[in-house]
C-alpha cells in the first residue's frame, strides 16, 4: 500500500515545487488545483503560506523536523505494521511517511543545483490507515513548511495541540477516523493557508464556531461526529464547494444566509441531524451542485419553487422529514438526476412528470399520495406536521426565471434582515 503512495505523494509534491519555480520566474502555467485529496497539493498560487515568515536555512529545518518527529514517535504506544521502525537517525526524508522537497523561498536554486537533496524540507506526512495508536504532540508545528499533514484511519487520541497555528503552510488536515475529542479544535481555523479540512469520524462535540465559515476553506468534513447547536448564521461566508455536517446533532433551522454562499457550491450533506424549519428559498441559487441531502431530519413545509433552477444536481435526498404539498414539475423536471428520494415526508400529491418518475425506481414511499403503494396509513395523514409553519417563499416569475434569483434573493434578504433581529430569522411566522 505505501510504496504506490508515496510515489504518487513524491511526485504531487515535485509537481508543487515545480509550478512555485515558474511562478517565481514569471512563466505562466494552466495547472489548477485539482491535485491531491480535495484541492491538491499547489493551488498554481506561488504564495501559499504566509511568504513574510522569516525562514531558516534548509540544515536548521531537518533538525528541527528530526526534533518533532521524534517527540512524536515518543508519544505513539502502538505501531502493528512496524512504520515507524524506519524513524531512526536525523536523515528525517527517509522516514516511511515522511516526505520532502524544495522550501518554497529557495526552489530555483535547489532545483539548479547538484546539491537539491541537501537544501530540502518536510512538505507533507501521510499516515493514513497506518493504525498507529497515540497523540498528537505541540513540537509538530516546528514542521513550517509542512503542506499536508494525512492521519485519516488511526487510533489518535486526545485534541489537537494549540500550537498547530504556526503551521503556517499547511493546506490539508485530515485527521479523519480517529479517537480525537474535546470542542471543536479552533486552532484550525487560524492556520493561514489552511484549503481542506477532515475531522469527520472522531468524537468532537459541542458547537460550531461563527468563525468556520469565514475561513477561506475549500473542502469541509465534520461529519460523524457529536456537535450540537445551530448551524451558524456565517454560512454564507463560506467559498466552500464540499461541506459535509451530517450525522451530528445540529438543531435548528438552516439558516437564511445559505442561499449567499459562494458560487462553486458542489455538495451540502446536511443529513442525520435534528435540523426543523423550511428548505430555504436560497438552495436554488447553485446552478454547479450536484448532491444535496438533508435527510433524516424534521425538516417541514412545502419546496421551494428555485429547486427548479438545480440543473447539475445529481442527488437529492429529502427522505425523512416532515415536508408536505404536492411534488411538482419544480422537482422531477430536473434533468440531471440520478438518485431521487422523497420517502417518508408527508406529500399528498403527484404532477404528472413525477407520475413518470414513479415507475422508474425514485423512491416516493412513506407518504400520503392517494392512490400510490406503500404509502402512510390514512390516520397518520388526516394532521400534516407544520401546518401552520409559514416558510418564508418569494413571489416569483411563472415560468421561473433562474436567472433573476440572485437579485430577488438579494433584495428580500436585505428587506428580512431590517425587519428582524438576528434572533428572529427562522422561518416561522
Amino acid at each position: 500500500m505505501f510504496p504506490n503512495k508515496a510515489c504518487l505523494l513524491a511526485f504531487l509534491l515535485l509537481l508543487r515545487s515545480t509550478i512555485h519555480l515558474t511562478a517565481a520566474i514569471g512563466v505562466s502555467v494552466g495547472v489548477g488545483g485539482g491535485f491531491g485529496v480535495g484541492v491538491g497539493i499547489g493551488n498554481g498560487n506561488g504564495n501559499v503560506g504566509n511568504g513574510n515568515t522569516p525562514s531558516e536555512p534548509p540544515s536548521s529545518k531537518l533538525e528541527s523536523a528530526y526534533k518533532a518527529l521524534q517527540a512524536w514517535k515518543s508519544a505513539i504506544s502502538d505501531d502493528p505494521l512496524k512504520l515507524l521502525d524506519s524513524w531512526v537517525g536525523p536523515n528525517v526524508c527517509s522516514y516511511k511517511g515522511v516526505f520532502c522537497s524544495p522550501p518554497q523561498d529557495d526552489e530555483i536554486s535547489s532545483l539548479s543545483t547538484s546539491t537539491a537533496t541537501a537544501n530540502v524540507v518536510v512538505a507533507g506526512i501521510d499516515l493514513n490507515h497506518a493504525n498507529l495508536q497515540g497523540t498528537l504532540v505541540k513540537e509538530l508545528s516546528l514542521l513550517v513548511d509542512m503542506s499536508l499533514l494525512h492521519l485519516n484511519s488511526n487510533r489518535f487520541s486526545g485534541t489537537v495541540p494549540d500550537t498547530f497555528k504556526d503551521l503556517v503552510s499547511l493546506e490539508e488536515l485530515d485527521l479523519s477516523n480517529n479517537h480525537l475529542s474535546g470542542p471543536f479544535p479552533i486552532v484550525t481555523l487560524y492556520m493561514p493557508s489552511l484549503l481542506y479540512l477532515d475531522l469527520r469520524f472522531n468524537s468532537f462535540s459541542g458547537q460550531l464556531p461563527d468563525e468556520l465559515f469565514n475561513r477561506k476553506l475549500d473542502a469541509i468534513f465534520l461529519n460523524n461526529n457529536q456537535f450540537q447547536g445551530e448551524i451558524p448564521q456565517s454560512l454564507g461566508n463560506s467559498p466552500a464547494s464540499v461541506i459535509n455536517l451530517a450525522n451530528n446533532k445540529l438543531s435548528g433551522n438552516i439558516p437564511t444566509s445559505f442561499g449567499l454562499m459562494g458560487n462553486k457550491l458542489k455538495e451540502v450533506l446536511f443529513l442525520n441531524n435534528q435540523l426543523t424549519g423550511c428548505i430555504p428559498e436560497g438552495v436554488g441559487l447553485f446552478d454547479e451542485l450536484e448532491v444535496f441531502d438533508v435527510s433524516f431530519n424534521s425538516l417541514m413545509g412545502h419546496l421551494p419553487d428555485t429547486i427548479s433552477c438545480l440543473q447539475d444536481i445529481e442527488v437529492l435526498n429529502l427522505g425523512h422529514n416532515k415536508l408536505s404539498g404536492e411534488l411538482s414539475d419544480v422537482i422531477c423536471s430536473l434533468t440531471s438526476l440520478v438518485n431521487l428520494t422523497v420517502a417518508y415526508n408527508f406529500f399528498s400529491g403527484l404532477s404528472q412528470q413525477c407520475s413518470r418518475l414513479f415507475n422508474i425506481g425514485f423512491d416516493f414511499s412513506g407518504n400520503c399520495i392517494p392512490g400510490r403503494d406503500m404509502q402512510r396509513p390514512q390516520p397518520e395523514c388526516s394532521v400534516i406536521p407544520g401546518g401552520t409553519l409559514n416558510c418564508l417563499r418569494i413571489p416569483t416569475p411563472r415560468p421561473l426565471v433562474c436567472a433573476s434569483l440572485p437579485r430577488i434573493i438579494f433584495s428580500n434578504n436585505m428587506q428580512s434582515s431590517s425587519h428582524h433581529t438576528p434572533s428572529s430569522s427562522s422561518s416561522y411566522p
